[in-house]
């Protein structure tokens, strides 16, 4: 048997196409959440052919400058990240977007995000 070459992105468990397809024919913008041991992190991208565009961030690390002194692992830290991207995402003019979770499973500090 011959060895067929996977596409990098699915070896490395990074993209899921299936899903991704799915996600751009709606032709919406979407949020992408990736929860880690130590922060979470939110990002609202618009899908171009040349690249996806972020255009609104937030990130868990951004609360010590607010005076969060909890942990940013956590759940309520999680949806004060989600909530500051919400704020930006507003001031840039995006009123809707979809969740894209990718190949990452979908958990109670995605959900609060």
């Amino acid at each position: 048997m011959a060895y067929s070459k996977i596409l990098q992105r699915i070896r490395s468990e990074k993209t899921n196409y299936r899903k991704r397809k799915i996600m751009l024919m709606g032709k919406q913008d979407f949020i992408t959440v990736n929860v880690t041991n130590e922060n979470t992190q939110v990002q609202i991208i618009k899908p171009e052919i040349k690249g996806d565009k972020v255009l609104a961030s937030a990130h868990s690390r951004f609360l010590l400058k607010d005076g969060w002194k909890g942990s940013r692992k956590n759940i309520p830290a999680s949806y004060l990240t989600g909530y500051m991207a919400g704020k930006k995402a507003l001031s840039n003019g995006i009123t809707d977007a979809i969740l894209y979770s990718g190949t990452r499973r979908y958990t109670d500090r995605m959900a609060a995000a």
